[in-house]
């Protein structure tokens, strides 16, 4: 008989428990999973290239952004974290996937770049561990692939790790674009997160309300021969956090 429950953290692994590996990004059980994903390098994944996002360029381009320390939330194969390193940014960069990791890690030896890459569950990564807080914490394409619940270990994160006044900026699965649209209570039901989350416009302002918002749009289509990565099923967001810089 388990009766271990005692706190929100408890609760939390509990509900993890109840989807497969692959429903929630940031287990432990989810690494081989996606360690299986990333294996073959070639697959024709759109974010496997690259590039870095057509929004994240134009943010710095517009002076929305300027240097500081930075986050990549769920950085993959590196591409994001390469771009902000260039840019002047002190990147961490964290994933789940050591594969990805290695790839990432490969990547920035042949760019020469500066990033510091990290291994783990963000949500459980010691403030020690990290080096903030972050003047921008930055996440393409993880948010939507974690677990309703897991929302609130998500919010705890920004708000623990930003600096304050610094920007929160995000790229997620269109309502109408890609993703799944069941009601959150659904999810649980069938204990599948089918692909991923589809998010309405709607949803991100109620759940990032705490922040204000400076930009949200859906993502530019991008040609192939372009030295951007855009597609139009992804929501871009940027957000500024409370406080002074």
């Amino acid at each position: 008989m388990d009766r271990n429950i005692r706190t929100v953290e408890d609760v939390l692994q509990l509900l993890d428990g109840l989807f497969a590996p692959e429903a929630d990004r940031w287990t432990a059980d989810a690494a081989s999973w996606w360690d299986g994903f990333y294996a073959d390098r070639s697959k024709p994944v759109p974010f496997f290239v690259a590039k870095p996002d057509e929004n994240l360029v134009s943010y710095l381009e517009r002076g929305l952004l300027t240097p500081g320390r930075a986050l990549d939330l769920g950085c993959g194969p590196g591409r994001n974290a390469l771009h902000l390193a260039a840019a002047g940014f002190a990147v961490d960069a964290v994933d789940l996937s050591p594969a990805a990791i290695t790839w990432a890690e490969d990547r920035a030896r042949e760019a020469g770049a500066d990033v510091r890459f990290l291994r783990g569950d963000a949500f459980a990564l010691a403030d020690t561990e990290l080096n903030g807080p972050y003047d921008l914490i930055y996440d393409s394409g993880c948010f939507h692939h974690l677990p309703p619940h897991r929302r609130i270990s998500y919010l705890a994160l920004l708000d623990r790790a930003l600096a304050p006044g610094g920007h929160f900026a995000l790229t997620c699965f269109a309502a109408g674009g890609m993703g799944s649209e069941l009601g959150d209570t659904d999810f649980y039901r069938q204990s599948r997160l089918h692909g991923g989350l589809a998010y309405t416009s709607e949803s991100l302002r109620r759940i990032f309300s705490e922040l204000s918002e400076v930009e949200l749009r859906r993502m530019h289509d991008e040609p192939t021969e372009s030295p951007r990565f855009g597609e139009p099923f992804l929501w871009t967001a940027l957000w500024r956090g409370k406080g002074l810089p």
